[in-house]
This record gives C-alpha cells, structure tokens and sequence, in this order.
C-alpha cells in the first residue's frame, strides 16, 4: 500500500509540475484536466503526507525516552503519534478504495407503483415527494420528465432527474424494492395492507460515456395526457423513442417544447442502455457484486415504512442500526440513513480489499 502511495506523491508532484509549465497553462482544456486531476490526488497525497510526518515524531519521541527527564513528556509524544498514524493509515486505506466511476455524474430516477393496487400507486407518489423534499434540502435540481397519474393521486409511474453535487453518490442506495405497511386511504376496515413500489436509479450518462446510433432509434410525436389545461389538446408536443435493436421504449411528455421532450427521452434511453451494459459486465464479474451493497436490482427488497411503529427498516443493514424514524424519512430528511448505507459499503469495500 505504501509503495503505490509513494507513487502516487511522486504523480503529484509531476503534475504541479507541469500545471507550472507554459504549454500546460496556455491550453485550457489541458490546464482544466491536469487542474482536476490535482484535486482528486490532494486529499490522498496530504494523509500520506501527514503519515509521514507521524513517522518522524515517533521516532523523535522514541530517542528522548532515552533520557530519563525527558521519557515521561517522550512517551507521552510517542503514544499521540502512534494513534494519529494509526487513524491516518485507516483514513489512507479508506481513500484508496476504487471510485464510482459515477459519483460526479446526475441521476435519473423511476419510480412504479407495484403490488398493493392503488395504495401501491400513492405509495409511489410518497415516495417522489420524499425525494423531491430531499433534492431542495440538498440545493438539488429536479425536473419530472414523465408522469403517469391515478384518479386518485398515485403514480402508476414516474421519470425525473436530479441535478446537483452528490446526486448520485448519495441515491444510487434507493435502487430496489420499497415495501410499505399502513391503513390505505381506501380501507374503510382500519386493516393494514402492504404495498410496494419500485425505485431504479440510472447515473445520467453522455455520448462520452455512452454512443447512441441514432439510426437504431425511432421517434414518435403525440399528444400529452393527463393534468396540463388546453395546451395538451393543441400540440403534438410528447415524445416517445424506441430503441429498435432492444424494443426500449422512452416517453417524455413534461416539458411544452418538443424540442426538449426529445433531448430528455435520449438522455434517459442512453442512461437505460448505459445501465444495461454494465449489468452485463457485472454479471459477469462475481467480485465486483460482493463490493457493493446488495445488487441494486429493481425486484430486490431494501426498505419497509411501517407506518403504525413509525420505522423506516434498511434491509442492508444490521443490527439497531437498520432502524430510522419514519416521519423524518417520508419528510425528505435521508441523511442519516444514506450516511449509514454510505458506511456500510465502504465497510464491505475495506473487507475485500483486505482479503485480496
């Protein structure tokens, strides 16, 4: 580990280097590249630093422990020391763990309502209101690009996107199954039902990522449906794609502008096809499944709202720690939860790393 570190300062060092060079600052794009790529190795290389310097001070401390008035203030130097590397060496260990090569990028979220009927359905419209309360506590954008409604509220489903730093570091947890248990609305009894609903989330990927031939893609104009006044009645203004070689079909009906119902159902059929072919390769990767929490399958159970105990239980958690309020969770406030999914995974991460 201390060798690749090495390494790594020595990369760094390279490159504040080259920043300083004229052909570097004189292009923009290379100036902006070497620029990021500094950010990204900084925390890594000043812990190593900072380990380093550990390194120095307990040896320090371990000579004057030689000298009989100095060895009571000595050892008190060297057991600091000790600890500050020890955290630093875990805190190191931690950093260079692999990233998600998606934790920069936005999400695309979907949300269906599953078994339950109805109360499935406004279950899923729970749901993106918790998300959506969620994304304005975090400064987040999000813009809804498809909606399928019940006369009653529910969503049969939903498409929207969320823009912002961290989006997809911190919801790409929600993917799964979300199990909820309550009276429904429409339960004259007071029994309680459960009900379900799915959440995908998709990283937002672009053409860098992801090449869509758009020859294989035919596109359709038509008129939106549900809430929406006259408008809806006037203009052909919803657009649906379907991917001819998979039979992938993507609607987008929010936006007025055909224009930019178009954009959206591509950015969201790329996002779609993206995700498949990295199933694919996942599949086919047994180790890379056992690093992160659970497969992120849509048919997969992660979470249970049990409305009469006021719990929200993580299914890849243990212990005390699955459990979560649940009336600060359906009021958008997931940062306690997703900090323990957070831990957990890095937890997982640590574990394989260390048994490789």
């Amino acid at each position: 580990m201390f060798e690749k570190l090495k390494l790594l300062k020595n990369q760094y060092e390279e490159k504040q280097r080259r920043l300083e060079e004229p052909e570097t600052y004189s292009d923009p794009a290379l100036y902006a590249k070497v620029e990021r790529e500094l950010r990204e190795l900084a925390p890594l290389v000043e812990a190593y630093v900072a380990w380093e310097k550990t390194g120095e001070d307990l040896e320090t401390a371990r000579e004057l422990m030689a000298d009989p008035e100095m060895r009571e203030f000595a050892q008190e130097e060297f057991e600091q020391s000790r600890a500050q590397r020890a955290a630093l060496e875990e805190r190191l260990r931690i950093l260079l763990l692999p990233k998600d090569p998606n934790d920069g990028k936005n999400v695309i979220m979907e949300i269906r309502g599953g078994v339950g009927g109805e109360e499935g359905m406004l279950f899923a419209a729970d749901l993106f209101r918790m998300y959506s309360m969620y994304a304005e506590r975090r400064g987040w954008k999000l813009e809804v690009a498809n909606l399928s409604e019940t006369e009653l509220g529910g969503f049969k489903e939903i498409s929207f996107v969320i823009e912002g730093e961290g989006a997809w570091s911190r919801l790409k947890f929600e993917a799964g199954g979300h199990r909820v248990q309550r009276v429904p609305v429409t339960e004259s009894g007071g029994r309680i039902h459960t009900s379900a609903a799915t959440v995908a989330v998709l990283p937002e990927v672009g053409e860098v990522d992801f090449k869509l031939d758009l020859n294989e893609v035919k596109i359709d104009t038509f008129r939106s449906s549900g809430a929406g006044g006259q408008h809806v009645n006037k203009t052909e203004s919803a657009i649906r794609v379907t991917h001819l070689p998979t039979g992938l079909v993507v609607e987008c009906q929010d936006e007025r502008s055909q224009y930019k119902n178009k954009d959206r159902a591509l950015q969201i059929l790329r996002a779609k096809l993206y995700e498949a072919e990295q199933e694919k390769q996942r599949s086919a990767v047994a180790a890379e499944r056992r690093s992160q929490i659970g497969s992120g399958d849509r048919s997969e159970r992660v979470r249970t709202y049990n409305f009469p105990q006021n719990r929200v239980t993580d299914h890849r958690l243990s212990g005390d720690g699955k459990n979560f309020n649940l009336s600060a969770i359906i009021e958008g406030d997931l940062d306690e939860l997703i900090d323990a999914l957070v831990t957990a995974d890095r937890a997982e991460k640590l574990k394989a790393q260390a048994q490789a």
